[in-house]
């Protein structure tokens, strides 16, 4: 069995080990300096992450729960066409559980990556992995419903097929991460959770790249405003869960298999990608999230 303290994953900031084996020739120094700039990097992930979730889970709860609260359900189609329909109430159900579980797992979902929080309150870990894996599925099937029976004219097919695509990993990452738990798997337990963790955030990073897009083009480029369609959104359908799995796959591997070198690349590569979250963190912030905080 897994040592359950030996594999600290990309955002649960636990440290790479310090006192590492010299690999690929490199100097122990050598490989201090890259392990620590890895582990410094890893961290500034994870506060950007953090700061722009939970900005993120204010607006859903000031948006969406103001709204619901004042009896304005019909505001929700100033953000989301489609959102409510008068008569719809399985529909308009699904999209108010959708956010509202959009909100809370996002929270815990942080919650969950902090080590401290696991070694000192297992049990709180635990039981709020449970609710964080049963929300992630619930969400991930209200929205399937609303991709497919709600979305009306908003979108089109590529874009609903990539949406469809991070449901289904999300189901997989979850099922995985309660097999190797109940297994008491917990390194592989860990990886699948974080790799959870990036398929549900996909409807985060989805904005915060269309963000970063706009403010480096300085206004839309490769889609159609009105109709949101075109080629960069079906790209960024896809690539907002792919792409930050694909990033995670890479510092799995550069954090147990490489050298000095190629932890530092990783390091590097991790602070620029971390950076252009930052961008569209920033105007997500104040072009979306912020104006709709009351």
């Amino acid at each position: 069995m897994s040592n359950p303290h030996k594999d600290a994953g990309f955002l649960q900031l636990e440290s790479v080990p310090a006192t590492a084996p010299t690999q690929g020739g490199a100097q122990p120094a050598q490989l201090r300096r890259a392990t620590t700039a890895l582990n410094g990097a890893a961290g500034f992930w994870y506060l950007v992450t953090a700061s722009g979730q939970l900005m993120f889970v204010a607006y859903l709860l000031a948006f969406y729960g103001g709204a619901t609260l004042r009896g304005d359900l019909a505001a929700w189609n100033r953000v989301v066409p489609h959102a409510f329909v008068p008569g719809d109430t399985l529909g308009n159900g699904a999209m108010g559980l959708h956010v509202l579980l959009a909100a809370v797992i996002m929270s815990g979902g942080l919650l969950q990556l902090i080590p401290g929080l696991r070694q000192r309150a297992p049990g709180l870990h635990r039981w709020s992995g449970r609710f964080y894996l049963a929300g992630a599925c619930a969400a991930s099937l209200a929205g399937l419903y609303m991709v497919w029976f709600r979305a009306g004219e908003t979108g089109d097919l590529v874009q609903h097929l990539g949406i469809t695509g991070d449901a289904v990993l999300i189901l997989l990452c979850a099922g995985m991460a309660l097999r190797h738990a109940l297994a008491r798997d917990f390194r592989a337990h860990r990886r699948w959770a974080l790799r959870l963790f990036m398929a549900v955030s996909a409807v985060w990073f989805f904005r915060i790249g269309l963000m970063a897009w706009l403010l480096v083009n300085q206004g839309p480029a490769g889609f159609d405003p009105e109709t949101f369609r075109g080629p960069f959104l079906s790209f960024l359908s896809f690539a907002d869960y792919l792409l930050p799995l694909a990033v995670l796959e890479l510092y799995f591997l550069a954090r147990e298999r490489t050298g000095a070198w190629g932890k530092a690349a990783m390091a590097a590569g991790l602070i620029v990608l971390t950076l252009v979250m930052g961008l569209g963190v920033f105007g997500a912030g104040m072009a979306l999230w912020l104006p709709r905080i009351q």
